[in-house]
């Protein structure tokens, strides 16, 4: 059997389209015509309306803010967001988080990470059987 060795193709940076639209005309878009390209659990939190605090970061958003700072992770991130950085609570400190077009319709929460990545130390001294001989002092 002969293998074809297929030659990697560099990928194109062409305009990013959610479901066939442009950002763009994603923010041209009122809330009704939005809701039916969005996901299921998006969808559902744009129809039962946001809170009075989403609200308010919305009007924040469309005034051009530049420095955002917000508790609210569970905000679902509209495409009048994108292109915007915002500052995000993590439960510690605030993330800075830069809303990129693939992030639509995801949740501020997703990119502000409550958790730190476990970075192991070297083991003590006694934790293995060949540092158990090592002369403390």
């Amino acid at each position: 059997m002969v293998k074809k060795i297929q030659k990697r193709v560099p990928r194109r940076r062409e305009e990013f389209t959610y479901r066939g639209f442009s950002i763009d005309e994603l923010k041209q878009m009122g809330a009704g015509e939005l809701v039916p390209l969005m996901p299921a659990r998006a969808r559902r939190k744009v129809k039962r309306g946001f809170t009075r605090d989403e609200e308010n970061l919305l009007s924040l958003v469309r005034e051009g803010d530049q420095k955002i700072r917000t508790h609210l992770r569970s905000m679902v991130i509209m495409p009048q967001m994108i292109g915007m950085a915002l500052e995000v609570y993590n439960g510690k400190e605030f993330v800075r988080v830069e809303l990129q077009p693939e992030s639509l319709f995801h949740y501020l929460g997703e990119f502000a990470l409550t958790r730190r990545r476990v970075t192991h130390g070297s083991a003590g001294i006694g934790a293995t059987r060949s540092s158990k001989y090592v002369p403390l002092k």
